[in-house]
């Protein structure tokens, strides 16, 4: 069946598998194509992936099987070991530049576009922030004969200097989940913030005391009498 993702909607594993399948072919492609336990270490990834995940390796091969359904991925041929390698570009019919920044809105979430542009570095080169832009748009702006939009513009967050944009392959963002999400991060964020401050001060009394105690020492008074005579 061909790939409509308005009316067939990945799943975000899905979009996991596949976005990685676009970023290991870029990145790494001495490694590629990848096997399955080479694609689930990719998916599992603790770093550049939002939200994180852990993907068995039944999870991965269910997945790969629905995507070649939809002729997203196919096997490797002449391969000893089973490879898999993403045909995204040809059946979403994308442009190599609009593939990189989807591939990368689908593996990080929401980004700015000067964001995109950072991250995409590895991907495809963009020349400034304008040509990602004028490729996001052009997602955006998709006809319905062309499939219809890939990417959409988020309202702005409260506090941000700009907005983000988000991908649409699985199916429509629910701004409100997103936005509680954004919340919950920077609230998580500002506590952990809070915490580093408080060991750092917690620290630096501990090498006062320290200091003191030397100091005590060297003029051979206790703490406590050295403090009384300040007093």
């Amino acid at each position: 069946m061909p790939f409509d993702h308005r009316t067939q909607p990945l799943s975000p594993y899905a979009v996991r598998v596949l976005a990685t399948l676009m970023e290991k072919a870029r990145t790494v492609p001495d490694s590629y194509p990848l096997t399955v336990n080479s694609l689930q270490a990719g998916c599992n990834q603790k770093t550049s992936r939002a939200p994180a995940m852990q993907l068995s390796e039944g999870d991965i091969q269910a997945v790969l099987d629905e995507l070649r359904q939809r002729h997203l991925v196919m096997e490797a041929s002449g391969q000893r070991a089973t490879r898999w390698e993403h045909n995204f570009e040809r059946v979403v019919g994308v442009p190599s530049q609009a593939s990189a920044i989807l591939g990368l809105l689908m593996l990080r979430g929401p980004q700015t576009a000067g964001e995109l542009r950072i991250n995409t570095e590895r991907w495809h080169r963009f020349a400034d922030i304008g040509s990602v832009e004028a490729f996001l748009e052009e997602l955006r702006d998709r006809s319905e004969e062309k499939g219809g939009p890939l990417v959409v513009l988020l309202p702005r967050a409260p506090g941000a200097r700009e907005a983000r944009w988000a991908h649409l392959l699985c199916g429509e963002v629910d701004v409100s989940a997103l936005a509680a999400t954004s919340e919950s991060s920077a609230s998580s964020g500002a506590d952990h913030g809070t915490a580093q401050r408080l060991a750092a001060l917690e620290a630096e009394v501990a090498q006062l005391r320290a200091t003191v105690q030397q100091l005590c020492t060297a003029l051979g008074v206790e703490p406590d009498s050295a403090t009384e005579q300040a007093d």
